[in-house]
């Protein structure tokens, strides 16, 4: 595990590029700051007190905006801002990291409160002094949720920085008609026993093509099953550039699907592959969790076009995640009482938690809830032909790990993947593709090494 830094080392030296919004993967981002109420109470909120009058939240696109307007009670007194600023090219990181930096001198209205994290860079705010210990200002009770969400906020002497109000299982996201035409089947747990292992998922890809359809419509589309399956990080212990052998086996795949024609070389946000989920497209097979085919797929679910209720998933050839939105307390803040607040309804407030299931299609950071909607047999989702979404979800938690994750990993996933689409898109050899990767490296990251 990486050794902690200090804030000024890594907020300054380290700026990442944020996952991309799908038009979702959270709501649509905005551009400027901008001052909110909520006015739906459902949850007793913290006591304004000695605390500050304005709370200041950072984010890069309105997703958490909404379900904290729709389901958090803010204090009398209190102002909320949200100074939200998109991913595109780093801004969002640019914009917190500066702020945080600049948080002991800044004045208590412009103090960072709390500030939202993805994956892929998360690590790189838990290991530093800019967070705090949240069970210190009273988040203490974590028995409901998954593992795996705590740990990634949690530093490497045990201390808790923040919490997550979603859980991100990734779901081998196919088509009905498509898989009946190619396997003979359709259900869930029938298709499942077709796809439970890369070997299967490789020799299905065939069948497809033979039948006129594309495995994935994205080079990249199978990328997280295997990236999150890394054994070992980006990065040794003597700051060395490696490959896990889960990432050589995704190129190895990659390689061959490209050029046997059944996958498109489409990046994952590119309109080439999101047509393919209207009711006319060719593409059996999608990778993602719960957020990703409630924003994501509005091409699927187009009244006209679409195809609602063609679509079922099932756990695929390997348990993994994408994603998820973690609240994180920055050091300094002048309403701890608040965050806490923020933080326990969001994990522990069920009725809160349950509304996120059953009104905004999450899978909620709450295994008492969602294990609830897993047994309810009146629960379903009518994009997925009445399939409980949660039941599943809810059983592929506990394989999900999270490990040898590094600060560097969201831009050199990105970078990997950037290089090797030109390699696959004809523009250059594969050589030159890696080579333009390493370069990219170190061009990013002078201080890892490349050899």
């Amino acid at each position: 595990m990486m050794k902690k830094k200090g804030a000024g080392l890594l907020l300054a030296g380290v700026m990442a590029v944020s996952l991309a919004a799908c038009g979702g993967g959270g709501a649509a981002s905005a551009s400027s700051a901008a001052g909110s109420k909520s006015e739906a109470p459902a949850a007793e909120s913290a006591s304004a007190g000695d605390e500050g009058k304005v709370f200041n939240i950072y984010a890069w696109n309105e997703e958490f905006k909404g379900f904290f307007e729709k389901y958090y009670t803010v204090p009398d007194g209190v102002t909320v801002n949200w100074i939200i600023t998109p991913s595109d090219n780093g801004a969002y990181q640019q914009k917190l990291d500066e702020a945080l930096l600049g948080q002991a001198d800044a004045a208590d209205d412009d103090k960072v409160d709390l500030f939202l994290a993805e994956a892929d860079y998360i690590q790189k705010y838990v290991d530093s002094d800019a967070t705090q210990d949240v069970t210190a200002l009273g988040v203490n009770d974590f028995s409901n949720t998954y593992e795996y969400t705590v740990q990634a906020c949690t530093d490497e002497n045990g201390v808790t920085k923040g919490v997550s109000f979603q859980c991100c299982p990734s779901a081998l996201i196919y088509r009905r008609s498509i898989a009946e035409d190619v396997l003979g089947v359709s259900e869930p747990d029938e298709v499942q026993p077709f796809l439970d292992s890369w070997e299967k998922f490789n020799a299905a890809a065939k069948e497809a093509k033979a039948k006129g359809y594309y495995m994935t419509a994205c080079f990249a589309e199978t990328y997280r099953a295997f990236s999150n399956n890394a054994k070992i990080p980006w990065v040794d212990e003597n700051n060395k550039l490696q490959f896990d052998p889960m990432i050589e086996e995704w190129i190895a795949q990659t390689d061959d699907f490209v050029a046997n024609g059944e996958t498109l070389t489409a990046s994952i946000w590119d309109e080439e592959k999101n047509v393919q989920m209207f009711k006319d497209g060719k593409t059996m097979c999608f990778f993602g969790p719960a957020w990703y085919f409630n924003f994501c797929m509005g091409n699927a679910q187009d009244p006209e076009k679409g195809c609602s209720g063609d679509w079922a998933i099932c756990e695929g050839p390997m348990a993994h995640f994408w994603g998820g939105t973690w609240l994180l307390a920055p050091a300094g803040t002048d309403n701890p009482a608040m965050v806490a607040d923020i933080m326990n309804m969001f994990i522990n407030d069920e009725e809160v938690c349950s509304r996120l299931v059953s009104e905004d299609s999450q899978f909620s950071n709450n295994k008492k809830v969602n294990e609830a909607f897993a047994s309810d047999p009146d629960y379903g989702n009518a994009f997925l032909g009445g399939q409980n979404d949660v039941a599943l979800f809810a059983s592929m938690t506990d394989n999900i790990k999270w490990e040898n994750h590094t600060i560097y990993d969201q831009l050199l996933n990105e970078g990997l993947q950037s290089k090797l689409q030109e390699y696959y898109k004809g523009q250059v050899d594969k050589q030159t593709a890696l080579e333009n990767f390493y370069k990219y490296v170190k061009e990013t990251y002078p201080a890892i090494v490349v050899e």
